[in-house]
Order: C-alpha cells, then structure tokens, then sequence
C-alpha cells in the first residue's frame, strides 16, 4: 500500500484524533470536516465511484436516524422525569443508599448500566445512566466518562447476544452455535480475569480526572469493592453462558452485580469510614422532610424500560416479530447494493417515548410542564443531529469502500491486514486492537465483529493460531472500543447538555480502553505461548 492510500485509509481515525482530541472542535464542526475528507479521499485516490460514496453517505443517515430516535426518547424521557420531580425522588433514593460518589458510580454505571446493554445496547446504557448520576450531582462529563468505561465488558452479550449471534455469526458464516458457543465461553473465561478490574480502573480514572486531589490512588483504594462489582459481573456471565448461551449474560450479570452492591452499601460491608466527593463544593442536597413521591413511583419508568426491552427482545413472547414487522427498507441504494432499514417500533427510542407518555399519566405530569419537556428533548436532539449525521455516513464510506478501481479491500480491512503482516505469530497481542478499531470506527461491537471476525480468524489459521482465542481478542477489544466510539459518545454528551466536549472525554476514556486492550492482548499472548 502507498503512503498516499495509507493515509486515506487513516483519515476517518486521524481525522477524529487530531480534531475532536487534539484541536478540541466541536463534533458539530469535526464531524463534517472528518467526513468530507474522508469522501474525497475516498472517491481521488481510493478510487471509490462518486455513486457509491453517496450512497454509503444515504445508509449513514438511516443508521444515525436509529441512533437519534434511541437518543431523542432517552432524552425526553428524563426531561419528563425532571418536571414531574421524578427525578429529584431518585436522586434522593441513591443518596439514601450512600452519599459516597465512587459505590453510586458502581451501583448505576456498573451493575445498571451492565444490565442495561444486556437488554438493549447500542448506546442506550450511557443514554441512562449518564443522567442519572448527574441528577445525584457528578458533573457531567465525570458521568459521561463513567457511564461510557462502564458500558465495556457486559458489551460482548449487549442486546440479547447480538455481537455474538449477528456479528460473529454472520460475520463467519456456518460457524454454528457450538462454535459461537465456544467462543462466548472464552471469551467470559478470559474477562474473568481482565474485566474483572475494569470497575477498579473506572474509580482510578474518575478519582484521577475529577476529584480534587487528581490522584490515582483514591479510586484504587476502593480495590475490594471494586473487585467484588467486576468479579460478581464476570462469574455469572460465565455461568449464565454455560448455562444458557450468548443472549443472557450480561442481563443476569448486571443484575447480580447490583443487587450485591446496594446490599453490601445497605450493611455496611466494604463501605468507606469517609464518603468520596469531588471536592469542597459537591455538598450533598438534603432530601425534604415529606417526600412528595413514592420512591416506587419515581424508578417506575425505568422498570418499565427495562421490561418492555426484554418482553420485546424475547423472540418466545411473539412481539419482537410484531414490532419489526414495521420497517423502513432500502434494498438497492442509488443502484449500488448497498441496503439500509429502519425498526422505529423495536428500536429502545420507541419504549422511551412510551414508557414517557406513561410517566406523564402515573406521575400526573401537567400540559405545560409535558410541553416544556418536549421543548427540551427537541432543542437538545438538533446539535447531535448535524453530529451523527455527519459521523455516521463518513463510517459507512470507510466501511463501504471495498468496491474500487484499484482491485482494493476496504481500508478498515487493508490496515489490519499491514498489522497482521507487521506482527505475525504475535497477533493475539494486536487482535483487540483491531477489534477496539472497528467499534472506535462503527460505534457498534456487533459491526466492528461484523467487520473483522472473518478476517481474525483466517490470520489465526495463517500464524498456527487457535481461531477461538483469536476471536476472543476481537471481542474483548471491540468492548474496549465502545469507550471511545464517537457514535456513543456523542449521544452521551447530547443527554446531559454537554454536547462539545468529545475531545476531553475521549482523551479520559482512552485510559481504560488502553488498559483492556493491553491487559488482553497480554493474556490472550500468555495463552497462546501455553497452549
């Protein structure tokens, strides 16, 4: 590859490095520069037809319209809670579990948020939990950051298993489910061991960041609560997977790891002599003498959510079929090939608009304050709109861009293959990288296996490697890679009203995503060398 197409193939990352995090733009301005520059290069030296591009550019805006509906319910579902005092109710619900800022960090980004991919994925945990811990008094970009470190190792099973049984499924067809069992398996049995300490990491990264002492050691101090969060997550996926396959793991993992956490806070156990703050100024609010809600009534919403998403993500209850029998479909974009759908009905933005209608009734939410909220999501959802609407497209003509006059890959597919040939026998080292590449690039864990699955396992079988392992590798570092994909951070962002600062948040959840990746790919080596 010459140094002319191997800086095309970089531009989509460099571009989002160098103007997100180095000259810290907006994404509503380095989103459209990163694409346009992406698109003529594509089209100049990568040789892509002018047709395709467009194209790719249409699926974009479909897919970041999936992306804006999930984020627009979200919002408009916390801004429903906001006026109807919801919200203040939880708040002070939290609060009276602990005051200590790191053990609500685990409790919600951690045991919820992880519970909360399992149901749905795509970005909906941040869209949640990054509210809520704001609504207890985190500043937002320290929830933003924490929510996103967070949604990392329940990723591999998001949504019902998607990443396993869309993306390494129909990512190597005819694999078949001993074989995505098998993986799933190691995949688990590994992050016992390296997801375990991502909940460490997470207190490590916020006490370092956004306290006022800036030191590591404050969050590594929590070392016994933090192990027990991560180690309660891991060892029930592990068996969940045993038990029941891909689909159920993170659901049940976050479940447990919650409900451990707020017993152990109820008690006593593990819990700190002195609560964390951020510093002199996060003064705890005290709640009122009379609660003027029921804590019952405030989490209601959230139930719901969470059960509307598995009643329609249980193929066995009839209505996944039913939602997704309403669909949006381009089959043949422009006449390239190239499709693109949309699910309003299933997709997580229709049960936040739903389940906020239904807070609008249950806690008696006024005309005016229903009508103050909707102003609020609207305004809210425009900047993210030129965002994504922007970031999106220039993914799928990065992704998109293997039909070309040059007999090319497409550039995610030709850089990994210089960093299979660079690394050889060593790849287990570098096969989260690529992985971490894919869901940066995508925003998805199930696209970036999507993407590279095929390629991961045929390097594997090239370098004498176990294919299992390998692919192992992907997954855990397309989970490392839903940190700092631009999609997710974006929406995370938009939903608490700091919207701008994906430079500074990507430069901090690049931290953690370095240490999954290396803690990984060490282990995934280790492996390899004793097998």
């Amino acid at each position: 590859m010459t140094f002319s197409l191997l800086a095309v193939a970089l531009t989509p990352i460099l571009a989002v490095l160098v103007l997100l995090v180095g000259l810290r733009m907006p994404a509503t301005l380095a989103m459209p520069l990163a694409c346009a520059a992406t698109a003529l290069g594509a089209v100049v030296v990568w040789t892509v037809p002018l047709r395709r591009v467009v194209a790719a550019s249409l699926e974009g805006l479909v897919i970041a319209t999936t992306v804006l509906w999930i984020a627009f319910g979200a919002i408009l579902l916390l801004a429903v809670l906001r006026v109807s005092g919801g919200m203040d109710r939880i708040r002070s619900g939290f609060t009276g579990i602990t005051p200590d800022r790191l053990v609500q960090a685990l409790i919600i980004a951690w045991g919820f948020g992880s519970f909360l991919e399992g149901i749905s994925g795509f970005g909906t945990p941040a869209a949640i939990c990054a509210p809520l811990l704001v609504s207890l008094g985190f500043r937002p970009l320290a929830a933003v950051v924490v929510a996103l470190t967070a949604d990392s190792v329940a990723v591999s099973y998001g949504a019902v298993g998607t990443p396993v049984v869309v993306g390494i499924a129909e990512g190597i067809p005819g694999i078949g489910d001993a074989g995505l069992l098998e993986i799933s398996a190691l995949t688990s049995t590994l992050d016992m061991a390296v997801g375990t300490l991502i909940p460490l990491v997470m207190l490590a990264v916020l006490t370092r960041f956004f306290g006022a002492e800036r030191s590591w050691r404050a969050g590594l101090a929590r070392w016994r609560l933090a192990l027990v969060a991560g180690a309660s997550f891991t060892v029930t996926a592990r068996v969940v997977v045993e038990l029941l396959g891909p689909e159920f793991p993170s659901i049940a993992g976050g479940a447990v790891s919650m409900a451990v956490l707020i017993v152990l806070a109820r008690r006593g156990v593990l819990m700190p002599r002195v609560p964390w703050r951020f510093g002199p100024d996060d003064v705890e609010t005290p709640a009122p003498a009379e609660e003027p809600m029921p804590l019952w009534i405030a989490w209601t919403p959230y139930g719901l959510v969470a059960a509307l998403l598995v009643a329609t993500r249980v193929e066995a209850l009839g209505l996944q079929r039913l939602l997704r029998d309403v669909r949006i479909s381009f089959t043949d974009i422009l006449g390239t090939g190239i499709p693109a759908s949309l699910e309003p009905l299933y997709l997580p933005g229709a049960t936040f608009v739903v389940v906020a209608l239904a807070t609008v009734v249950l806690q008696r939410v006024g005309i005016r304050r229903l009508r103050s909220a909707l102003s609020e999501a609207s305004r809210a959802i425009v900047p993210m709109t030129i965002a994504l609407g922007a970031a999106v497209p220039m993914i799928r003509i990065f992704i998109r861009s293997d039909v070309n006059d040059l007999g090319l890959d497409a550039m995610p597919l030709e850089l990994a293959a210089l960093a299979a040939d660079a690394t050889g026998a060593a790849w287990p080292l570098a096969a989260p990288v690529v992985g971490a590449l894919g869901s940066f690039i995508a925003g998805s864990a199930t696209f970036s296996n999507l993407m590279f699955s095929a390629f991961q396992s045929s390097v594997a079988v090239d370098a004498a490697l176990d294919p299992t392992l390998v692919l192992a590798g992907q997954m855990q570092g397309a989970n490392a890679g839903n940190m700092v994909a631009v999609v997710n951070v974006v929406a995370a962002l938009t939903v608490v009203g700091a919207l701008g600062k994906e430079g500074d948040v990507i430069r901090r959840t690049a931290v953690p995503m370095a240490f999954y990746l290396a803690a990984a790919g060490v282990l995934a080596m280790l492996v390899a060398l004793l097998s």
